[in-house]
């Protein structure tokens, strides 16, 4: 489904099925307006009016599309990150507590790719800046809201029967090495005048060792976003907005609980601010998990999880900056990640957690 496809009839039908308009109410017009940076999704957002006098529903609404750009549409779909954010909406968002817009329609055709959702618009909530940074509040709101995401659903065994939710086998892994040793030339030729000699070497030696890095890490325990970062997120402002809703549901997994916490950690903050108060966060995070539910789980094996998952960073850096069309802002994202992200795996000593 493309942008122009979303009329006023198909509107008011999809949103009264969904229970968001009055008894009755009737959509009289749709204005769309590209909003984002979105690298494998287009993001448009809808202004709706309805019969003069009838009691309205949602004033602006954002639907999600397949990216027009080709190359980004077919990473989409063979990735599978399209099936994945609309079966996240359909399925498994509400039985976590992570914060998530409301969703009104979710469809997609698999054969095409085609897809479509509709989504509760966040404004005046801000997006947060990958290449900025955040600040040291922000995180620590990131990383409670996290601990939302993954304690609700810690341990549940019903997730290995999810079968679209992304997952590490020892082929998949292989699979992963052998893409990100690929375009690893092409990764250097990009971004590696940006980096210093031992973040370098550090990342090549990590495309080695990577399919033993995926199988040996800790085991899959609950549900993962697998892209949270700032550019997925959506702050709260004075004019309004949750304090922190999280976006772009197109690469869960049913995967180890602390890759998502030191994915966001290793590149959310400049890497100073992150030296400084990456402990207390992560404790921050650790606490919320068993706010959440979760036992068990000790403040030295989570410390130690976070460590080998500092190269998570690492391997989405490398493969995700060569498979999807950057413009200038995104090419400026992906060398802030690289920057962080290798700086992180060495001052976590990641290079002595790889397998030999």
């Amino acid at each position: 489904m493309n942008p122009e496809a979303v009329t006023a009839e198909w509107l008011t039908d999809a949103l009264g099925a969904a229970g968001a308009l009055p008894r009755g109410t009737r959509i009289t017009a749709v204005d769309g307006e590209r909003i984002g940076a979105g690298l494998v999704g287009l993001n448009v957002k809808f202004s709706l009016r309805y019969v003069e006098g009838s009691q309205p529903g949602p004033l602006s609404v954002v639907g999600k599309f397949p990216s027009p750009d080709p190359v980004s549409r077919a990473t989409g779909i063979g990735m599978r990150n399209y099936e994945r954010e609309v079966r996240f909406y359909q399925e498994v968002a509400a039985t976590v507590a992570i914060r998530t817009p409301a969703c009104y329609a979710a469809e997609i055709d698999l054969a095409s790719g085609d897809f479509v959702l509709i989504l509760e618009d966040l404004a005046p909530a801000r997006p947060g800046d990958q290449v900025a940074g955040c600040d040291v509040e922000q995180a620590a709101l990131a990383m409670v809201e996290l601990a939302g995401l993954h304690g609700p659903r810690w341990g549940d065994p019903s997730l290995h029967e999810i079968e679209w939710l992304s997952k590490t086998t020892s082929e998949t892994a292989t699979m992963i090495q052998t893409l990100y040793q690929s375009v690893w030339p092409s990764f250097v030729a990009v971004y590696g005048a940006t980096l210093e000699p031992e973040q370098l070497a550090l990342a090549e030696r990590f495309g080695s060792a990577l399919a033993d890095w995926l199988t040996d890490r800790e085991p899959a325990s609950t549900v993962t976003h697998g892209d949270y970062r700032l550019d997925n997120m959506l702050f709260g402002t004075a004019e309004g907005g949750y304090p922190l809703a999280v976006v772009d549901w197109q690469t869960p997994g049913h995967g180890p609980l602390t890759a998502d916490a030191a994915y966001f950690l290793g590149a959310g903050l400049v890497v100073d601010e992150r030296r400084r108060h990456e402990e207390d966060l992560l404790r921050r995070y650790h606490r919320a998990l068993g706010e959440h539910g979760v036992s068990g789980y000790s403040w030295s094996q989570c410390w130690e999880d976070y460590r080998s998952g500092s190269l998570a960073g690492v391997l989405m850096t490398v493969i995700a900056s060569m498979v999807v069309a950057a413009d200038e802002r995104g090419v400026a994202m992906f060398t802030a990640m690289a920057q962080r992200h290798t700086a992180h795996a060495l001052d976590m000593g990641a290079g002595d957690i790889l397998p030999s």
